[in-house]
């Protein structure tokens, strides 16, 4: 039950987001047990981010959540992989990506809770 949160502050086209939007199916099994049947994806562009003090270079912030833990061996591949897709499809430079991961104990689909 992975959901990825992309904020960036440069426009992303309907053609890059489903781009995106499949390479991110692909890269989130990474993670083990986890795949695009279950992947939840938010894209947020033209945002009002800032990163290092100035707001005019192409930035982005990647929110991974993940029902349960995260290996760490994993996710740094996975953060690989996105720093990659994300210069790769718009340009912006790995050095200028946050990628934050959350383990949630918790999480609610279909009318309950697992």
């Amino acid at each position: 039950m992975p959901m990825i949160l992309t904020k960036t502050n440069i426009e992303i086209s309907a053609e890059k987001e489903l781009e995106l939007k499949a390479a991110f199916g692909k890269a989130i099994e990474t993670l083990s047990g986890k795949s695009e049947n279950w992947l939840m994806l938010s894209f947020e562009d033209n945002c009002r981010l800032w990163f290092k003090g100035n707001n005019d270079a192409p930035v982005a912030f990647i929110m991974v959540q993940v029902y349960g833990k995260i290996d760490y061996s994993q996710s740094s591949k996975l953060t690989g992989k996105l720093c990659s897709l994300m210069s790769e499809s718009l340009g912006i430079d790995p050095q200028n990506v946050y990628v934050k991961y959350e383990e949630v104990e918790m999480w609610g689909w279909n009318s309950s809770n697992f």
